[in-house]
């Protein structure tokens, strides 16, 4: 019987185990941190054997695969170990892709991905799709697979994700963007965080599509060093030649290929510059699985929106507060900053990943009243920001926080949580981080 093991067991590597012991493999779960209770009780109930706070070498370099979460970097010792052993290690997508035949609707990029993923799976699911939901968000893929399989799924890849796929194929392929992200994670070389990102072009076939955004500089220098077999379906906020989606120039948001569709750019749910971007990604994926012009538009004018992204959380004595906590990048800021109509106190900080503050600075010039750092160490901050003339303070927890914000603020302007950052040096994730803003703001109502 071969031997799967998994390191990490977090949605993604307990959903792994779950089909490993269905597919009929010897499987063993090891995590070095605890292991929560549900993910403990789905691998017993299962009869999966499992250790936590440890790697056991006597029970992992004697796989004869390994799954590994997309959370433990490749430096980790026990990672170099097994890759010394010359012992393949896969990622949970790779393995679940294996075991299905449904069709794979898989967007990336370095902002919009959740968005985008949630806004296709939306207009799916409106048009009476059977599509799960998973990747980054939504439940584990080979969970999915083995306890509940869908006709599609719509998948939220990571670039640590992509780094360990080789065979998975993705029969829509969706690249939104590239810039500067998780640099920490790639020797801070944007050529091997670019390398990793285009891997969901891997394996494409002439029966597939490739939608990206035309106006990326990275993406449209990456194109001429493959050779890509799939339908081309590039977009942009105008019409250019080869544009596949694009808004005309009378303001119709239009799709061309493969079936022509248009609707007023006024009736889109989502508003901002970025969110045509991924309203463009979505509707042009949605028409190359052949869905309706009905069904399409009515997707793009009921979605909801996702939690932690631009999300008005409430109006408290006159000051608007929104919680952008996905926003862990500089671009996704930049995003958040252009689409902000009131003067801003920005909540910026958390783990630094190798991130260039100076494309910043403008915005936080033109649109903030105020700055907050929010990180376990604020150096780097004080030292990009601190000479720009605008009021700063320094904090080490949400609520000393919002308690700054609170001394900051002036009626009419907006409290925005963009932190640019990772969350981990303070918060468990960048959800515990969102709901601890949005707990304490609502708190005062």
């Amino acid at each position: 019987m071969k031997r799967i093991v998994i390191l990490g067991a977090g949605e993604s590597g307990a959903g792994a185990a779950v089909l490993a012991k269905k597919e009929g493999f010897d499987v063993f779960v090891s995590d070095m941190s605890v292991i929560s209770d549900k993910y403990k009780k789905m691998l017993d109930d299962h009869h999966i054997a499992w250790e936590e706070g440890r790697h056991s070498e006597e029970l992992i370099l004697n796989a004869d695969e390994v799954i590994k979460s997309p959370g433990i970097p490749d430096t980790a010792p026990m990672v170099a170990k097994i890759k010394e052993k010359g012992t393949s290690i896969i990622s949970e997508i790779e393995f679940a892709g294996r075991y299905t035949r449904s069709k794979m609707v898989c967007i990336t990029g370095s902002n919009g991905k959740t968005t985008t993923t949630s806004l296709i799976h939306h207009i799916f699911r409106e048009a009476g799709l059977d599509a799960g939901l998973a990747g980054n968000i939504g439940r584990s893929l080979a969970l999915q697979v083995a306890e509940d399989p869908h006709e599609w799924y719509v998948i939220e890849l990571s670039s640590f994700q992509l780094d360990n796929m080789y065979d998975f194929r993705a029969h829509i392929a969706i690249l939104l963007n590239i810039t500067p992200d998780h640099l920490d994670r790639y020797d801070n070389c944007m050529q091997n965080y670019t390398d990793a990102k285009m891997r969901i072009i891997r394996n494409q076939t002439p029966d597939d599509a490739f939608i990206y955004w035309s106006g990326d500089p990275i993406i449209s220098r990456e194109l001429d060093k493959y050779d890509i077999q799939s339908m081309l379906c590039p977009f942009s906020d105008r019409k250019e030649v080869m544009e596949a989606g694009y808004v005309s120039a009378d303001g119709q948001f239009t799709v061309e290929r493969p079936a022509m569709f248009t609707m007023p750019q006024e009736e889109l749910s989502l508003t901002g510059r970025h969110n045509l971007y991924n309203s463009l990604a979505a509707a042009l994926a949605a028409d190359v699985a052949g869905i309706s012009q009905e069904a399409i538009r009515r997707g793009l004018s009921t979605f909801p929106g996702v939690e932690h992204r631009l999300e008005k959380v409430a109006t408290v004595d006159g000051i608007h507060y929104v919680n952008d906590s996905k926003a862990t990048n500089v671009d996704a800021c930049m995003y958040a900053l252009e689409s902000m109509k009131t003067p801003v106190i920005l909540i910026i900080g958390g783990r630094d990943k190798g991130n260039d503050y100076t494309t910043l600075k403008p915005l936080v010039a033109e649109k903030c009243a105020g700055l907050v750092y929010l990180g376990a160490d604020n150096a780097k901050l004080h030292a990009n920001f601190d000479d720009m003339g605008i009021p700063v303070s320094d904090t080490h927890s949400m609520r000393d926080c919002m308690e700054a914000c609170r001394r900051m603020a002036r009626p009419g302007d907006t409290v925005l949580l963009s932190p640019c950052c990772a969350s981990f040096d303070l918060f468990r994730n960048m959800e515990d981080r969102g709901e601890q803003f949005k707990t304490l703001v609502t708190a005062t109502i």
